[in-house]
This record gives structure tokens, C-alpha cells and sequence, in this order.
């Protein structure tokens, strides 16, 4: 790898490696159209993002003063299933991505996916869009199901993170990786797992991206190898 000083990296995918935000508002506003609610405008949509879809669509309900868990069940499971049926009528991959990918698999670098959205939907996502070959694994915010407090293991957790590690070779000597994301989820779990974190300034931040507290910010893909290398 001509000295390249990591091993194997993790992406979040929602505002890192893809540009999610108009299909998952969709489904967002399918469920409140259902449910009675105002839509949120398209826009609007990015900052509901953060923690998975049932967060998302808490957040943009809790706005116009909540609903009973029952109905709100409900709606999620709506949202689920239409977002399921339509989640790359929008989407695509960010500029740079295709060309980091391919940059980083010439240098022989392992790469994975770790995301808040559940596995299934992820995976059928990158399947769309003709990437799922890119990555070793993908792990989602159910892929290693719930702790003792009833949550799934999923970020700002560092479990996630530890695991994509372990599937990208950490148990071979000096294996070393880092993890992209574009959040405070992204960087919280992986400081818990104790690796470098680039953050995605063009992605959904849900904080000035230099307050995230990450080792780089990147304002585009272009610059995540320099990024990398400089660490």
C-alpha cells in the first residue's frame, strides 16, 4: 500500500457516502400524510436526520406536539415500508465517492459500511446503486441487535464501529482503521472505539462540522485520500 496508514476505513452512509435526504424525507412525509400531520419541506428534511429512521420521523412528530406510541408505531412501520419501496428514486452517491472507493481499493485498503439505517435497507440501497461489491461488510443500526437497556447496538455506540474493526481484519497485527461520518453519532463511536474519525462537511451535520470534534474535516470526497494520508 506504498505506506498508506490504514488498513481498512468505515463510512457512514446518510450524508458520507450517499445524499439520502430526499427519499427519506418522502417517507417521512408519507407517514405524516397518514397520520394526519403537515409534510416537512424537502429541505427541511436534512435536519431530521441523525440516529436512524424512527429518530427522524420522532423528531418531525414531536414538532407538532407528538402522538400516542401506538400511533406513532404505526406510522413508523408505514414509513418503513414505503421507504423500502422507494429509497433510490433521489438518492446517489456524493461526488468524489466513486472515485475515493476506487482509490482506496487500488491501495488495497478493506472498506465497510456502518449506518443507523437498519441492515436490510441499507444493503438493498447499495444494491441499487451498484456498490454493496465495494465493501467487506455492512453493518446496520440492527445488525448487532439490542443491549441490556432494550436499544440496538447502534451509534453513538461504539459497537458498530469495533465490529466493522474486527470484520476488516483488526485481528491481525496492526490492523488500521478509520471511520468517515458526518455527525456527532459518527464521531462519538468512533472515539469509543478508539479510532480517527473523518468528518463530512458536506453531509448532514448536526453541528458546525469543526465543532464535531473530529481529526479532519473534508469538505468533499476529492479530499478524503489527502485527509487520510495526513493523519
Amino acid at each position: 500500500m506504498s505506506g498508506f496508514p490504514f488498513d481498512a476505513v468505515g463510512f457512514d452512509l446518510d450524508g458520507t457516502l450517499c445524499d439520502t435526504f430526499r427519499d427519506l424525507g418522502a417517507a417521512v412525509n408519507h407517514a405524516l400524510r397518514l397520520g394526519g400531520l403537515a409534510e416537512v419541506p424537502v429541505d427541511s428534511s436534512r435536519d431530521l436526520i441523525g440516529g436512524g429512521a424512527k429518530i427522524m420521523l420522532a423528531r418531525a412528530v414531536e414538532a407538532q406536539g407528538g402522538l400516542p406510541e401506538p400511533e406513532f408505531d404505526a406510522l413508523y412501520k408505514q414509513m418503513l415500508r414505503f421507504y423500502a419501496e422507494n429509497n433510490a428514486v433521489h438518492t446517489s452517491a456524493y461526488p468524489g465517492a466513486l472515485e475515493a472507493l476506487d482509490e482506496l481499493a487500488r491501495r488495497g485498503v478493506r472498506l465497510a459500511v456502518v449506518t443507523n439505517k437498519f441492515e436490510a435497507f441499507a444493503t438493498a440501497l447499495l444494491d441499487r446503486l451498484g456498490l454493496s461489491h465495494r465493501f467487506v461488510t455492512v453493518i446496520g443500526g440492527d445488525s448487532l441487535g439490542k443491549g441490556a437497556d432494550g436499544k440496538y447496538r447502534a451509534k453513538p455506540l461504539p459497537d458498530p464501529v469495533i465490529e466493522a474493526r474486527a470484520r476488516c481484519g483488526a485481528r491481525e497485527p496492526g490492523c488500521r482503521f478509520a471511520f468517515v461520518g458526518d455527525s456527532s453519532y459518527d464521531v462519538a463511536a468512533a472515539r469509543g472505539a478508539g479510532v480517527p474519525v473523518v468528518v463530512a462537511a458536506y453531509g448532514y451535520c448536526d453541528r458546525p462540522p469543526h465543532e464535531l470534534g473530529g481529526d479532519a474535516v473534508i469538505d468533499s470526497l476529492h479530499g478524503l485520500i489527502p485527509a487520510l494520508e495526513a493523519l
